[in-house]
């Protein structure tokens, strides 16, 4: 790409958290910046209108439409869209214009999504991000991988990103990025299990106090209120993820038994969310509590209910 990369235009394939982000920042800069998403056409289309029309961001009407005027396109979906974005976005895709993978999806998947845009001209990066996105936005850790891993991450660090090599060869960035999150998306899941049944028992001051005592380095009280929080707001997405964590885990001949179990409790606690468990969705998220404790309570009362 000869163009400076401040004149690119950037198309953003997922207008959630992620996306929304991403084109602020980008805005921020004067950076031409298009979207599409499937919600689109859905019951959050007015919301994404609405966000799209504060910051200039251009909606797109297909997949296509969005490759088509693109010299960077930014994958940003849910794990399980990884490959099906790629294969959409393909046949529109022109010669030579950047195709960077945001998504939370197996080596596997990067690799299939990887044939169907380069077979088509583009140009296939995967980008791992390496922690949550909102306290950095754009800065956020971002190892890059494939053959013009090298080529874009300076492009990329020139327009905010804080990108690095992690490998030429397309997998290593995922794969780092998956073995990851088999350690926090399951450690999410392990303390919501953990301190809601601390709490139904009496004893989560206890389990608090020696949590403390074993790994005094973690505050237990506000990493609990926070894992709560995402997980309820984010629970879908993360099932989806650790779905593709244990994919990953079975790439190699294993047994997820762990990833499994991680993705089934995401997914459950996405379920009460949709259900209203915990407090109605809004334009902001889910109106939750910031007290672990508020939302253990609310957990146990729906299971209660579900016993009698």
């Amino acid at each position: 790409m000869k163009i400076h990369p401040a004149a690119w235009r950037v198309g953003l394939v997922g207008y959630g958290e992620v996306g929304r982000i991403l084109a602020e920042d980008l805005r921020k800069q004067d950076i031409a910046v298009s979207a599409y998403d499937l919600k689109l056409g859905g019951a959050e289309a007015s919301v994404l209108r609405a966000h799209a029309g504060q910051y200039g961001v251009a909606l797109a009407a297909s997949h296509a439409e969005l490759a088509d005027s693109a010299d960077l396109i930014v994958s940003a979906v849910t794990a399980n869209q990884d490959v099906a974005v790629a294969e959409a976005c393909a046949p529109a895709v022109k010669p030579g214009t950047w195709f960077l993978d945001f998504n939370s999806a197996s080596p596997g998947a990067k690799q299939r999504a990887a044939k169907l845009v380069d077979a088509a001209g583009g140009r296939f990066v995967e980008g791992a991000v390496m922690t949550s996105i909102p306290p950095y936005r754009i800065r956020v850790p971002l190892l890059l991988g494939g053959s013009g891993a090298a080529e874009l991450m300076p492009h990329l660090n020139a327009i905010g990103f804080d990108a690095k090599v992690a490998s030429e060869k397309l997998g290593v960035a995922s794969a780092t990025k998956m073995c990851r999150s088999v350690m926090i998306k399951g450690l999410e899941a392990m303390v919501i299990e953990s301190f809601t049944t601390a709490r139904a028992y009496g004893v989560e001051d206890e389990v608090l106090a020696s949590l403390a005592e074993t790994f005094p380095g973690v505050d237990w009280e506000k990493q609990g209120a926070y894992f709560f929080q995402r997980v309820i707001e984010h629970g879908r997405r993360r099932s989806e993820e650790v779905r593709e964590v244990a994919e990953t885990v079975r790439e190699i001949g294993l047994k997820p038994w762990s990833s499994d179990g991680t993705a089934a409790r995401q997914a459950w606690i996405a379920d009460l969310a949709d259900a209203g468990v915990f407090g109605a969705k809004s334009e902001t998220g889910f109106a939750r509590s910031s007290d672990w404790r508020v939302e253990a309570d609310r957990i146990l009362a729906r299971a209660a209910k579900k016993q009698q």
